[in-house]
């Protein structure tokens, strides 16, 4: 992919989810993400509202393990739109999908899909590494079929793994163009990024935005 420095910082959710995170934490992360000129900035949803003018917020819900119970994860989005979040990012019930039980799977995604409303976007964090290439492509299947706007590779914190060019690649060629593809989690440098979306990534969750930006100069 050719990008610019601009171009990049447009597809990146500046993301903040440590649990020893403070108010002020999340207030440099706006501060930068303003900065570096980044889409939006991602955040857990104790910390909300956020004061993020010229930002979309996001939030997350279920985070991280995906366990919690399918109605507790639909109050919390729709307690962080109340507050201000225009995206929520969930994690599904990583168990139903690697026991190949994709209408839960399904039910999960569309309880979250209903609490929150049409209007959101709904980006399902679907952790891939965990995932066979069939539960992948079966996952961002259910995911279409619930009505969320993205699949999302990975929460960055599952032992198994963050995002990876052979997972993005699956997971764009499964939705096909309809919904968005993030990749998330352990991407450091700016050819992660760029190979990310070469596979077909529309979107990147960064912690560490600056340096990823910076190997693209001013």
């Amino acid at each position: 992919m050719s990008a610019t420095r601009a171009s990049l910082a447009r597809m990146i959710d500046h993301t903040l989810l440590k649990p020893e995170a403070t108010p002020d934490d999340v207030a440099a992360l706006v501060t930068e993400g303003l900065e570096l000129g980044v889409l939006a900035v991602c955040v857990s949803p104790s910390m909300l509202p956020v004061r993020a003018e010229g930002l979309v917020v996001a939030a997350v819900a279920g985070f991280p393990s995906g366990k919690h119970h399918s109605l507790v994860k639909g109050s919390e989005a729709r307690l962080a739109v109340d507050q201000g979040a225009t995206e929520i990012d969930m994690v599904i019930d990583v168990g139903a999908a690697v026991a190949g039980d994709y209408n839960a799977v399904l039910s999960d995604i569309l309880t979250v899909r209903e609490a929150i409303g049409p209007t959101p976007v709904l980006k399902v964090i679907i952790e891939s590494a965990a995932l066979s290439d069939e539960a992948i492509v079966e996952t961002c299947r259910a995911a279409e079929r619930a009505g969320a706007n993205f699949v999302k590779t990975s929460t960055g914190f599952h032992p198994a793994g963050g995002a990876s060019v052979e997972a993005v690649r699956l997971m764009a060629e499964t939705v096909g163009g309809r919904l968005g593809v993030k990749a998330s989690g352990g991407i450091r440098t700016t050819d992660a990024a760029l190979a990310m979306i070469d596979a077909g990534a529309t979107r990147l969750g960064l912690s560490g935005t600056r340096a990823v930006l910076d190997g693209l100069g001013a």
